[in-house]
């Protein structure tokens, strides 16, 4: 398989806020299946759109060009645009309507820019919404069924803007006591518990899913055998369960393997090749380019009827991308008027002012 195949397996980081000659040289040799962007990456409108528009001239396929954009402290964009309320104000506000709002906002956000694909929603259940887990103000509910519910009618309305939605992160980080930016979580819930919680979102929304993050967490249920193996590495629970059980067709991808959680406990060249066997079809590294590019060799280990699995849900995915909007400021100050609108909606006026703080004290999520 030559190496431009094996490059649409990859989610990469890029560097900074534009390509100089020599990423764009290294990126248009890689030809990654796609790009993810964070705060390093935003400056100005403007600027975020043409690197979007550049990210896309030097692919040969249609990328997949991804971001956080979720709400709150979580939202990438707010760096040159208004924050929009996050999902536990939307919550406990308990307005449907201004949920789909925020769906609405958030893709017609997305297309502007150029992005095709928001790693959202967030479908972790909240038992706790001070936990030291990476959720803080990040979920839906404090039970399935309302992860459902609000997750589903963000999910629909972002979705019918044209940009493809992530349910994540399955099967679930709600009962983790530790953040796997920096450590693997060890969940022993029974698999009837996790069946009837943490699995009811996807149960429901997978029809309604572009596509699933993997997560970082140790499920002793599903893999009693393996010691401290992370779910997004696992063919018990990325085949086993989410495929054959749950019966989802569409491209899944693990959270970024650049985490304390899988470099505390496996080599990079295993996190590569077991998150591919496992059932993955694209393998995120956000942070180091050269990371990217020695992945790409370790895939090259992985049996080829298994990166040809990937290789063709990928494809299939892509046929859905949505090309950008037209790029107009004027656009862009309607869409940040409307954002703030509802952030003083779900908020109040006077706690809509308070930003949030990116210094990253409640999880690198926020730095990333």
């Amino acid at each position: 398989m030559d190496s431009k195949a094996l490059g649409q397996l990859l989610l990469t980081g890029v560097p900074g806020p534009e390509l100089d000659a020599a990423t764009a040289a290294r990126l248009k040799k890689l030809q990654p299946g796609g790009f993810i962007l964070f705060g390093r990456n935003i400056v100005s409108p403007g600027q975020v759109r043409k690197l979007c528009d550049d990210l896309r001239d030097l692919s040969d396929t249609e990328p997949f060009i991804t971001i956080d954009q979720e709400g709150g402290r979580v939202s990438r964009l707010r760096l040159i645009g208004e924050e929009p309320p996050n999902a536990q104000a939307l919550r406990d506000k308990g307005d449907p309507a201004l949920i789909k709002q925020h769906g609405s906002l958030t893709g017609q956000l997305l297309r502007f820019f150029g992005f095709n694909l928001d790693l959202c929603p967030v479908l972790d259940i909240s038992y706790d919404d001070t936990a030291d887990n990476s959720l803080k103000g990040r979920t839906y509910g404090r039970d399935p069924q309302q992860v459902v519910n609000n997750a589903g009618v963000f999910n629909r309305a972002m979705r019918a803007e044209g940009i493809l939605s992530c349910g994540k992160h399955f099967p679930g980080y709600g009962p983790a006591d530790c953040d796997p930016h920096e450590f693997l979580p060890v969940i022993t819930k029974s698999r009837e518990a996790l069946e009837r919680e943490e699995l009811l979102p996807y149960r429901t929304l997978l029809p309604e899913l572009d596509t699933v993050m993997t997560c970082h967490s140790n499920y002793t249920a599903f893999d009693p055998d393996r010691g401290r193996w992370p779910a997004s590495l696992s063919h018990n629970i990325v085949t086993r369960l989410l495929r054959d059980q749950l019966g989802f067709e569409g491209l899944a991808l693990t959270d970024d393997l650049d985490m304390g959680a899988i470099l505390n406990e496996v080599t990079f060249e295993q996190a590569i090749q077991e998150a591919v066997r496992a059932g993955n079809d694209l393998v995120m590294i956000c942070h180091r380019l050269e990371m990217v590019e020695l992945a790409r060799q370790h895939l090259e280990g992985v049996e080829s009827p298994i990166l040809y699995d990937a290789l063709r849900r990928i494809e299939k995915t892509k046929k859905k991308l949505q090309p950008p909007t037209k790029f107009d400021l004027d656009h862009f100050a309607r869409i940040n008027r409307d954002i703030w609108d509802l952030r003083v909606a779900v908020l109040g006026e006077e706690t809509a002012k308070n930003k949030s703080v990116e210094d990253g004290k409640r999880s690198p999520v926020e730095l990333y």
